[in-house]
């Protein structure tokens, strides 16, 4: 069973992946997390102008690494099997998207996280997905 768990590098996200790990031994066929983390694209004034979409994409990365990073310490730890992916786009949205084209059949995810600046989850992204998704929603506080 597959269980897409959205992270932002929050306290909020980190208590979704711990819920998520506690809850995968419990579960009668093998778990695999996959750990997603969404960076909104940057759209303010003329950047594209002047950035090549190369750097772009470092800095989505670079970005999307970073806030995984307390998450992929977790999972090391754990005898779960796990991926990690950095995806680019709106934050619910991506987020469903996701869940849908790797079959994944839950989605767990902090109520609330950082602000849309610096992370990916807010209560209104986490509103979103639960009325977008396919799949069900866990919400962890």
């Amino acid at each position: 069973m597959r269980i897409l768990v959205a992270m932002d590098g929050s306290e909020h996200a980190l208590r979704a992946l711990r819920h998520a790990l506690n809850l995968a031994p419990q579960l009668r066929e093998p778990v695999e997390l996959h750990v997603l983390n969404v960076q909104p694209p940057v759209t303010f004034g003329s950047i594209k102008r002047h950035v090549s979409p190369e750097t772009l994409n470092a800095y989505y990365q670079e970005e999307g690494v970073q806030a995984l990073g307390p998450a992929r310490t977790l999972l090391d730890a754990a005898a779960v099997a796990h991926a990690d992916h950095v995806a680019v786009g709106p934050v619910a949205e991506s987020i469903v998207q996701y869940a849908r084209e790797h079959d994944c059949r839950q989605i767990v995810m902090g109520a609330r996280g950082l602000g849309t600046v610096s992370g990916l989850l807010l209560g209104s992204v986490a509103l979103k997905v639960l009325q977008l998704a396919e799949v069900p929603v866990t919400l962890v506080k």
